[in-house]
């Protein structure tokens, strides 16, 4: 039996509004079904989302702990793919034009590039292309935890 499986990452953001405005200039869209005054569903992929939650409704789901500063620390890092280099740029270009913030320098593998920007709530966002035909040794490795038998 196969399970195709969704994710969601929730992120704690002051100003849902503002920040639904800020995605929708970078081009994502909402699922209108989970998206109302208390959340937003942003639209990554067929089946991965974000959710933004203002900060009293992301406390909710965190009892006995406080929502991490990010001026001086990071909860988690959101990686999104896109087409092609030229992508990559635009939308670290468009998250700053949006008021966001260019994080740290571009990375250049040859095979995978990608850069990072922070969002209105200084969430670190890492937008990466790929050209897997321009691995070092084709397909990457499995790693040990996750072969076959290793149960």
């Amino acid at each position: 039996m196969s399970f195709d499986r969704e994710i969601y990452v929730n992120l704690p953001v002051a100003n849902l509004d503002r920040s639904m405005a800020f995605f929708r200039r970078l081009g994502f869209e909402f699922n209108a079904r989970f998206t109302n005054e208390k959340c937003a569903c942003l639209v990554i992929g067929e089946n991965s989302f974000v959710m933004l939650l203002p900060d009293p409704v992301f406390e909710e789901f965190i009892p006995g702990k406080s929502i991490s500063d990010t001026n001086t620390s990071a909860e988690a890092l959101v990686a999104v793919s896109v087409p092609d280099r030229e992508a990559v740029d635009d939308m670290v270009r468009q998250a700053v034009e949006a008021g966001g913030s260019a994080y740290r320098e571009p990375a250049d593998f040859g095979w995978v590039y990608y850069r990072a920007f922070q969002d209105l709530d200084r969430h670190i966002w890492e937008v990466m292309a790929t050209d897997e035909s321009l691995a070092p040794g084709g397909e990457p490795d499995e790693p040990d935890e996750f072969k076959e038998g290793d149960q």
